[in-house]
């Protein structure tokens, strides 16, 4: 039986996931699971649904001039979560 390099179990899984091609699906939960984080629980408790596909974050939100404002700061969520996230992972967010 040959040795092999000890490696930690979180880069083992990471080079699995990397493999399987599931990273990116993986980074997109995170990112959805971030929200309460990012935006707060009074903005969260307007937040009916929620999901990312493809690098785009879907929001439902229940208070129209809340969505609004959400619009306006759009560019400075996605930069919030990408950055807690550590990698570019939301390219857009859309608000219904």
């Amino acid at each position: 039986m040959d040795k092999t390099d000890a490696q930690q179990i979180g880069e083992i899984v990471n080079q699995y996931l990397k493999k399987e091609n599931l990273d990116t699906a993986l980074d997109e939960h995170r990112a959805s699971a971030l929200w309460p984080q990012i935006v707060g629980q009074g903005i969260n408790h307007y937040t009916v649904k929620r999901w990312v596909k493809d690098g785009v974050m879907h929001v439902h939100i229940s208070s129209a001039p809340l969505r609004n404002e959400l619009m306006l700061n759009r560019s400075r969520i996605i930069a919030l979560i990408n950055d807690t996230l550590g990698r570019p992972v939301i390219k857009e967010i859309t608000f219904y």
